[in-house]
């Protein structure tokens, strides 16, 4: 069966991965794995558990760097440098019950490249876009550590949001959230779609909105990348996380593509 055209035409690319390749202790986590984003794409990267989605996260993020292959960002390798074009928000940021720190520190972090420079009016006025843009600026005086779970992740995507980047990166982002925070955050992502690179990374194919343009299915053992799109769902009264729902428009049919068995039965 041949391919439905996913690919988006005539936009930069944001995000290269390319025949990347990585392995822990001899036992290959990755293999020959490639995809691209382009530039104002929503993405899912999506899988069970155990089949890369974490190492590649890793490397996306200069943290592990790989054993084959190349990655890039905006057409630079993966650095310093090119990482300042990237908000990060981690499942989830723990800190002590008893230190003393509000919504709004938490959301300065962002602006801080280097603890020698001044908070300048620009950052103060980044600082408060982001508050507004998450909608959380009644919440900018609490202490963090009182907030719910949920709450906290709309913090920590505020923190993201306060570097102003070109690609926002989420792992796990509905992770023990309720539907009304899932909406919440949602419906953030959505203003931020077309304007900014969004990649999701998670293990719940359920996830899949109508925000997405494209999910990228990791497959058994990460030793490949499938690509789908997605379009509307033709049940109007099905929704994941507030929004509309979709179903997967498969570009390929592979056997073992275990990420969304269910959508082609």
């Amino acid at each position: 069966m041949n391919s439905v055209p996913i690919h988006p035409i005539g936009r930069n690319i944001a995000l290269r991965f390319e025949k990347v390749a990585f392995s822990y202790d001899g036992a290959k986590v990755l293999e020959d794995a490639s995809f691209h984003i382009h530039q104002g794409e929503f993405v899912a990267l999506v899988g069970p558990n155990g089949t890369g989605k974490t190492t590649a996260l890793k490397l996306l993020l200069g943290l592990e760097q790989p054993q084959g292959g190349s990655i890039e960002i905006f057409g630079e390798k993966v650095s310093h440098k090119s990482l300042e074009r990237v908000g990060y928000v981690p499942q989830q940021h723990q800190l002590d019950r008893a230190f003393p720190i509000t919504v709004s520190e938490v959301v300065k972090m962002g602006r801080i490249r280097s603890l020698s420079r001044k908070f300048s009016a620009e950052d103060k006025a980044a600082v408060a876009e982001a508050l507004e843009q998450v909608e959380i600026q009644d919440l900018a005086s609490r202490p963090y550590s009182a907030l719910s779970g949920g709450q906290r992740r709309r913090v920590l995507v505020a923190r993201a949001l306060a570097a102003q980047p070109n690609i926002l990166i989420l792992d796990e982002p509905t992770a023990n959230m309720d539907e009304e925070s899932s909406g919440r955050l949602f419906k953030t992502l959505g203003k931020l779609k077309g304007n900014t690179t969004i990649l999701i990374v998670t293990h719940d194919s359920d996830f899949v909105s109508s925000l997405i343009d494209r999910v990228l299915c990791m497959e058994e053992r990460g030793y490949g990348i499938v690509q789908h799109r997605v379009e509307d769902s033709e049940d109007e009264e099905a929704s994941s996380h507030g929004i509309p729902s979709s179903r997967v428009i498969h570009g390929e049919i592979i056997p073992g593509d275990s990420c969304f068995d269910e959508a082609r039965s």
